[in-house]
């Protein structure tokens, strides 16, 4: 390596020692910093190592006791008991068991103990707190040692395990045979909602390559209206006010967006401003719609059963639900060959229904349709096909999830028919991006673009007359 310092002429040892010795009685020697201990060092990473030891120890007797419970818990009569009967009951066992192994833990322990057994026995084991916390929209597991959450559209490593590979496995057992589904080796992955709604994901080894995954996108129980998304940023009031004349107005709607985009609270909050004395049939894979009107009938699909019977296919679904004198039909998410009955549904008289679909933006969103199409088997001309679409579909609300974890509705563009062989669209709504802030916000303002509705005449006649200044930039107001 080369030296740090330059290269000096050698001296006589007597002209070296002369100024050294006259530097160290000008100066007083300078200590040598302290170094510390290796008594010390390890005296500081002690409560780490007492930490870590104590958490084990407690694992080992949350394993042990698990296996008393196994063996002296009345499984049959749990469903009938109470909470508080149940938590006395595996109180007792505890204590019992505890004093014949000679194991002695304080008041806090005790009570982590307890109630990480009572999640073992009636809920999901570790991941039960997650479930229960009201922040966490997502749970996303990688192996027994990995638990991500998703809070405010940001993930971050929780401090939650599990034991090991079995324990996870077993949780995941306990969900999937609760819906009478199974996993294992020859069927390695598995859709499932919880009870509470949630939707549920797993995949196994050895598919899964460092242990299962275990994807669960939490269902909210309070659904966010307009009025709330309107005042959290996802929106405008002028937006608000144009999608209200749309869906009023029984325009068809999709909802675009990637994964986690917020396009099923999009799909709610639209599914308010239809009326209340319309019949509105929804279908989806996993029921997460909660629509506020009277006269509402839910469908969900079916995977095949153990022997590859008894599937029901949201296309099935949507086949029925044309017989059953639908106003408006509303798919959760159209992503296969029911693409062909939700078009024709849209151009057959089911004006105002609405889905959803995985695309980047409006335009994308028009060739994930004629993917989809394509996908199904349907032998269309281009041109046919997206003279389909552009008959059906009226309008394409594009949302999506920011860098900064936001959520916003980032463009409202209608589709106005057929340029040659092209669909026409103009944007009417955008989010504009100006920056990023110091705290990693990102900056921006909705705008429209100038552009009048297309459909400004059929909101008139339906008593929606949009005041003009709404199609205005911000800058020409």
């Amino acid at each position: 390596m080369f030296s740090r310092y330059k290269k000096s002429t050698p001296k006589s040892a007597a002209e070296s020692a002369a100024p050294e010795a006259a530097t160290k009685a000008a100066a007083p020697a300078k200590a040598p910093a302290p170094r510390p201990s290796p008594q010390k060092a390890a005296a500081q990473a002690a409560p780490v190592d007492k930490e870590k030891k104590r958490k084990d120890k407690l694992a080992e007797i949350k394993v042990e006791m698990h296996k008393v419970l196994l063996d002296n818990l009345n499984l049959a009569a749990l469903d009938s008991a109470s909470e508080s009967e149940l938590r006395s009951e595996i109180v007792a066992i505890c204590a019992e068991a505890m004093e014949e192994m000679g194991i002695v833990l304080n008041k806090d322990e005790r009570s982590t103990l307890h109630q990480d057994l009572f999640d073992e026995v009636t809920g999901l084991g570790p991941l039960e707190p997650l479930l229960k916390d009201e922040d966490v929209n997502d749970i996303l597991v990688n192996g027994p040692q990995q638990i991500f959450v998703e809070r405010a559209g940001k993930l971050s490593l929780s401090d939650i395990t599990f034991k090991d590979e079995k324990h996870l496995l077993r949780i995941i057992d306990k969900i999937v045979s609760a819906v009478g589904r199974r996993v294992d080796e020859s069927n390695p992955y598995v859709d499932a909602r919880l009870q509470d709604g949630s939707r549920f994901n797993a995949m196994v080894p050895p598919i899964a390559v460092d242990g299962s995954l275990v994807s669960i996108r939490k269902f909210k129980k309070e659904k966010l209206g307009v009025d709330e998304l309107v005042k959290f940023g996802a929106f405008t009031e002028e937006m608000a006010a144009y999608l209200q004349a749309a869906v009023a107005c029984r325009l068809n709607v999709i909802v675009s967006g990637g994964t986690g985009s917020g396009k099923t609270t999009t799909l709610n909050a639209l599914s308010s401003f239809i009326d209340n004395d319309e019949r509105i049939l929804t279908i989806e894979d996993t029921a997460e719609l909660q629509l506020q009107q009277t006269h509402v009938g839910r469908m969900e699909s079916r995977p095949p059963n153990v022997e590859g019977k008894g599937a029901v296919s949201q296309r099935d679904c949507l086949k029925n639900a044309l017989r059953m004198r639908p106003d408006r039909i509303i798919v959760g998410e159209t992503r296969g060959e029911e693409v062909i009955d939700m078009l024709q549904a849209m151009n057959t008289g089911h004006d105002g229904s609405m889905t959803t679909i995985h695309a980047n933006s409006a335009r994308d969103g028009v060739s994930r349709l004629e993917n989809m199409i394509a996908m199904a088997g349907i032998e269309m001309p281009l041109k046919a096909v997206r003279s389909q679409i552009a008959s059906a579909v009226n309008l394409i609300v594009q949302a999506s999830r920011l860098q900064d974890g936001s959520r916003r509705m980032v463009s409202i563009t209608e589709i106005t028919g057929m340029e040659g062989e092209v669909i026409s669209m103009q944007e009417i709504f955008r989010y504009e991006r100006l920056g990023l802030g110091q705290d990693g916000k990102i900056i921006g303002q909705f705008n429209a673009t100038g552009v009048r509705s297309a459909y400004s005449d059929r909101f008139k006649a339906w008593g929606y007359d949009l005041p003009a200044t709404l199609f205005e930039p911000i800058a020409a107001q």
